[in-house]
């Protein structure tokens, strides 16, 4: 009896130890299994969304809702009102052609040559002046600025030693002068005098060899090559 009740006790205590041994095991699985899925996915790329920071924020591109205007000196260009393209003859241009007194220095020399050579002709005989002297500049038998093709000695009967005289600043002449300097220069009216190089009154008859241009009398003047 007594040796059949110790057998029964200790079937008793191995089946408990079983229980308890199979309990951890599955426990330490759960566990095992658990660590594994954390470090699986903390293996994996992962889709962030990141809040722009100031940093990048100030590298994008921003648009300006005014232009920026840049102060380029003492040497910028005078102030223009440009005047619309549709303008059908050269008084409606020169009309619509305001420049100020902010003239720089050749376009100064160009339009006292107009005024003086020429405030008394009509537009289109002003233009041809300026063509002349423009024409000048640009060729290699004179000299290359406006002022010094101007001042060259014996060429203009205004300039008295050298020196260019001051215009009536106040006038109309010199107003309409300095638009017809810029137009010119600017090349925005063709003139019957695109290719001269020489004019003189036509009270005067000097004994040129020289080929007139087509249309070569313009009012009081007749251009040559």
């Amino acid at each position: 009896m007594v040796t059949g009740y110790m057998t029964a006790g200790f079937l008793r205590v191995g089946a408990i130890v079983s229980a308890v041994t199979l309990f951890g095991a599955t426990v330490g699985t759960i566990a095992e299994g658990a660590r594994a899925q954390d470090q699986g996915v903390g293996d994996q790329p992962q889709m962030i969304e990141e809040t722009p920071s100031e940093d990048a924020a100030a590298d994008e591109v921003r648009f300006v809702a005014s232009p920026v205007v840049q102060d380029i000196g003492d040497d910028a260009a005078p102030a223009i009102a440009l005047p619309p393209v549709d303008v059908s003859n050269l008084r409606e241009l020169v009309a619509q052609t305001e420049i100020d007194d902010t003239l720089s220095g050749d376009i100064k020399c160009l339009a006292q040559a107009i005024y003086f050579e020429s405030r008394g002709e009509p537009l289109a005989g002003q233009l041809a002046v300026a063509r002349v002297v423009i024409n000048r500049a640009e060729s290699a038998a004179f000299p290359d600025s406006y002022c010094s093709v101007v001042k060259q000695r014996a060429q203009f009967s205004f300039v008295r030693g050298g020196r260019i005289p001051e215009p009536n600043r106040s006038s109309a002449a010199w107003q309409r002068a300095k638009a017809i300097a810029h137009i010119a220069e600017s090349e925005m009216w063709a003139s019957d005098a695109d290719d001269a190089l020489y004019f003189h009154a036509t009270r005067v008859n000097p004994r040129w060899a020289r080929t007139k241009v087509a249309r070569a009398t313009i009012d009081s003047h007749i251009f040559y090559r």
